[in-house]
């Protein structure tokens, strides 16, 4: 009778065993996701398998932070802006984009720390930068990985810890990060084709018409460089910069 009992109480601990690790693959620790992992990959797409990449392979430790992340964030309560902040941020962000045409690195500084306050505004956490980004990961998966390569654009250049970025990854960055501004400010999402980054200036043209480029009917760069965020439709054009 007592072998018997001992083998009861042996299946019950294994079966018990066995449905916390189901419950934990399944549920994903509270989250109830239906599929488990397929669940994890429709509601984070892009950053699930940059969670797996960074824990070499790890599905088991990557799904494993994720559900802690929306454990953690999945019950923010978020808060839309008010017409006159909504007013005030839009301002904001549309000199940064004039900013982009003079230095690309200045406008993605200033593009971070904007989306850091309005982020802020909304309810994210305020203080740090990787709970920030953790948070929104839950509740804009797919606009959280254009966030991250804005900010490592904004601590390079002057000031920085590296050189000023390439013009076309720093306007393809703005691009996608107004993507998450526009959610975030709760703005309808920008539509159009994305046009050319202007390509440097040839230096031997440059020393051969310098007159071109001052006074009299020369354009200034302003004028003559498309704005990174300018969405060209049904004008004919390809985009690029003329």
């Amino acid at each position: 009778m007592t072998v018997w009992l001992i083998i009861i109480v042996v299946v019950a601990v294994a079966a018990a065993a066995a449905l916390i690790v189901m419950g934990n693959r399944g549920d994903l620790l509270g989250l109830r996701l239906p599929g488990g992992t397929r669940g994890l990959r429709r509601r984070f797409g892009p950053e699930y398998d940059r969670t797996v990449e960074r824990h070499d392979g790890d599905r088991g430790a990557a799904e494993k932070e994720l559900a802690e992340r929306v454990r953690k964030y999945g019950k923010l309560r978020t808060a839309g802006l008010d017409p006159a902040a909504r007013e005030r941020y839009d301002a904001e962000w549309s000199l940064v984009q004039e900013h982009f045409v003079d230095s690309p690195t200045r406008a993605a500084a200033e593009a971070d720390r904007l989306i850091a306050r309005l982020a802020a505004d909304c309810g994210y956490p305020a203080e740090e930068y990787d709970e920030r980004v953790a948070a929104l990961s839950v509740h804009h998966p797919r606009r959280v990985g254009d966030y991250r390569r804005l900010h490592r654009l904004a601590q390079t250049g002057p000031g920085g810890a590296g050189a000023e970025p390439p013009t076309e990854e720093a306007r393809t960055a703005l691009l996608r990060t107004r993507e998450l501004y526009t959610e975030l400010a709760g703005r309808p999402a920008p539509s159009g084709a994305l046009p050319k980054a202007p390509a440097a200036e040839d230096p031997e043209t440059a020393k051969a018409a310098p007159a071109t480029r001052a006074g009299g009917g020369g354009r200034r760069l302003a004028e003559r460089v498309h704005a990174p965020w300018a969405a060209r439709r049904g004008d004919g054009r390809d985009g690029s910069g003329s």
